[in-house]
């Protein structure tokens, strides 16, 4: 799946976020991600996932200045997780990798070629008709069709590798990034969910989430989910871009110009959202918001429009 963030929005990494992952909203409100397919939230640092995102990697990123986190942090429990993520983390399946090598395997698969998938399909086949019940090779099989954008017939294979392997995160994952390529927003917030429930330090499964909130509307709870994703990679591109973005939709001007700001430093692609959503190229200073019109509690400012839609996004690596 090669890239599928890098139209506005640098998506979700995750399927990446795919391919070009598809998008709703006009030129104007997408951010400056071209996504692959299958390939979302994979971006680490300064790199946009192109198996959903193109790689471009800022060799100092890691060792910038560090920039103060906006907290935005909502409830968290005992352990320190977000309220959402009750009950995480709970065990995950034998020989589950850690967050840091299923990133590595992500940027791996997104690089591979169609042939490859279509190896990686067949190798799957083979295996399941001797045991139709391996979980294994039903997540391979599932991911082969992503990667091949055959994202309704990899459905049922996610869903059966999660039901024999019900503590799988790679499963829900991988499950949720294809929701995300055929716009199941919710369904694809639920499964990031699970996904962080067994592993919950996964920072492109928050990443994820944020992506499905943010096409869902529900531009707040997305800014949570990437704050977090920020708190695991502050050198996490697309986290801060998204995170710009999403301030922006409620009118955190100032919020979305640092974030934007910081987004472009690791990124210089995401110049072109820092343009488009905070205005004048991003040089003049932020000009307070004119008072609301009566009776909307809405904030006009020159130039911009709400969007009628969530902006494009990206998906998260496979």
């Amino acid at each position: 799946m090669k890239s599928l963030l890098r139209t506005p929005l640098a998506a979700l990494g995750l399927l990446a976020f795919l391919t070009n992952c598809a998008t709703t909203v006009t030129e104007k409100e997408k951010p400056t991600v071209t996504s692959q397919p299958m390939a979302a939230p994979v971006a680490t640092g300064a790199t946009r996932p192109d198996s959903t995102g193109a790689a471009a990697t800022a060799t100092d990123a890691r060792v910038a200045t560090p920039v103060p986190i906006a907290t935005a942090e909502p409830a968290a429990t005992a352990n320190g997780l977000p309220a959402e993520t009750v009950g995480a983390p709970e065990t995950a399946a034998p020989n589950t990798p850690s967050a840091t090598a299923a990133s590595a395997e992500r940027a791996k698969e997104k690089k591979m070629t169609a042939a490859d998938y279509r190896t990686m399909l067949e190798s799957a086949d083979s295996r399941l008709k001797t045991s139709p019940k391996d979980p294994a090779a039903l997540l391979q099989r599932a991911k082969a069709k992503s990667y091949l954008k055959q994202y309704k017939e990899a459905i049922p294979d996610y869903t059966a590798a999660i039901k024999y392997q019900r503590n799988n995160p790679d499963a829900y994952y991988n499950r949720g990034v294809n929701r995300l390529m055929m716009k199941q927003y919710k369904a694809a917030a639920t499964d990031f969910s699970g996904a962080l429930k067994y592993r919950p330090d996964d920072k492109e499964s928050f990443f994820g989430r944020g992506v499905a909130k943010m096409q869902m509307y529900q531009y707040k709870p997305a800014v949570v989910d990437f704050t977090k994703a920020i708190q695991l990679d502050s050198a996490y591109a697309d986290a801060w871009e998204y995170r710009g973005i999403s301030y922006s939709s409620f009118d955190k001007l100032s919020e979305a110009r640092r974030d934007l700001e910081r987004a472009a430093k690791l990124n210089p692609d995401a110049a072109k959202s820092l343009k488009r959503y905070v205005g004048n190229d991003g040089h003049e200073p932020i000009k307070p918001a004119p008072a609301a019109k009566p009776g909307t509690g809405y904030h006009p400012r020159p130039g911009y429009k709400k969007p009628a839609t969530p902006p494009a996004t990206s998906t998260p690596a496979q």
